[in-house]
């Protein structure tokens, strides 16, 4: 692989999934706002995974295997929180991010077809 695609390709990728993983490893993210602090929570998962979703699609320009990818990551940034003070893994979550991942994935294959 060039080195340049490297770093146009798989960088973006490499860098938003460290920046999930960041956002994964502060104890409470809660914002005391009740009710709509699991709405803005859940909304969070779903447009950080739309991003990595259109990334690893871009990367590896394959559906299948993209979304394969990215929900393999959901699930170890899961098994992560797990180990997080504060915070919990759930499986709800995961399939949120797959949601998510699926989104972008769409966002980017329309964009790429104009």
């Amino acid at each position: 692989m060039a080195r340049s695609r490297v770093l146009t390709v798989w960088l973006p990728v490499f860098v938003w999934a460290a920046v999930i993983f960041t956002f994964s490893s502060i104890p409470s993210l809660s914002s005391g706002l009740g009710a709509w602090d699991t709405v803005l929570r859940k909304g969070a998962h779903v447009t950080e995974y739309a991003i990595l979703g259109a990334l690893l699609y871009r990367a590896l320009g394959r559906e299948p295997l993209a979304l394969a990818a990215g929900i393999a990551y959901a699930a170890t940034d899961e098994l992560h929180q797990h180990f997080v003070r504060g915070r919990h893994a759930s499986p709800v979550d995961v399939a949120i991010d797959g949601v998510g991942l699926a989104f972008g994935m769409l966002v980017w294959l329309r964009l790429r077809e104009r």
